[in-house]
């Protein structure tokens, strides 16, 4: 039997559900779980990480290779379903959970869930609700934000533009929609240079999936898991007004505010992105052996 934790690709079936996932590098393990919902992993490969844990990049149901949901019943407690069902495949043990974006809302239900399962929790730029009015106003004004910090910019212009007015009716049409949009994800996008890392951006589009409202802001004080928050000063899209109340709701956590960057502060600033996860998850560690040995 191939082992569970070698290298490269994996097939697995949980529900009947087909999903794959993808492992590199050594360490402990840590789970990485993309954004979207829709978008590819690829664009989350972190050889910085890979380094010094052994990451388990999970392809989302509903994106690449792996099933869609019949109907289009996606949830973030079912999202999370899945990411429990991945852990019992790879032997039960404890992890770290590393969500960006959408992966981290599908990381804070899991902790609220399989507490147990987790060694440590990392929130890149996520949020605690979605799809609420106030999220929703939080989003349109971090538009306007972004605007008045680069006037006269024509690539905010058009991205401002395009954001939420595209219609997306097929994996093309969504691929092209968050090429246009992307300015918008960057504190300063003409400044750095995505050669290579563009072509790693894909998106699957599930014309069944249906909107989700999702806010666990009255339970983030039972979240005990040792937590980093990560957020870019500069994010539009879930920026510091979330990231300072996970900080503030869950008592494990501990924020981090990456001065220079969006919503891709492993790409902008990936000296302290990396350098803060990597002090989270020696420190985390060390509290989940004292805990174990108890």
């Amino acid at each position: 039997m191939t082992d569970v934790l070698s290298p490269g690709s994996h097939l697995i079936e949980v529900g009947g559900i087909r999903l794959r996932y993808h492992v590199a590098g050594a360490g402990p393990l840590c789970l990485v779980h993309s954004g979207g919902p829709g978008i590819h992993w690829e664009y989350l490969r972190m050889p910085e990480l890979e380094r010094h844990l052994t990451v388990v990049y999970l392809e989302p149901v509903g994106t690449g290779r792996s099933d869609l949901l019949p109907g289009g019943r996606y949830t973030v407690r079912r999202y999370a379903e899945f990411v429990d069902g991945v852990i019992d495949h790879l032997g039960g043990p404890e992890v770290y959970f590393l969500g960006h974006s959408h992966g981290a809302f599908v990381g804070l239900q899991y902790a609220l869930d399989h507490p147990e399962r987790l060694t440590g929790l990392i929130l890149y730029d996520g949020a605690p609700t979605m799809n609420t009015p106030d999220f929703d106003a939080e989003v349109a004004q971090g538009v306007q934000a972004h605007l008045a910090a680069h006037p006269g910019d024509r690539y905010t212009e058009r991205a401002a533009a395009a954001f939420g007015q595209t219609a997306i009716t097929d994996d093309a049409s969504f691929r092209a929609y968050l090429a246009a949009i992307l300015p918008l994800y960057f504190a300063d996008y003409p400044a750095i240079d995505l050669s290579g890392w563009l072509d790693t951006l894909d998106a699957t589009h599930d014309p069944d999936r249906r909107p989700e409202t999702w806010d666990v802001r009255d339970d983030l004080d039972v979240i005990h898991t040792p937590t980093l928050v990560l957020v870019g000063r500069h994010d539009f899209i879930c920026g510091p007004r979330w990231a300072r109340e996970l900080a503030a709701g869950i008592p494990t956590a501990h924020l981090v505010l990456l001065e220079h960057s969006g919503h891709f502060g492993h790409l902008e600033e990936p000296v302290a992105f990396f350098g803060a996860v990597a002090a989270f998850t020696g420190s985390a560690q060390r509290v989940s052996a004292i805990t174990q040995s108890r």
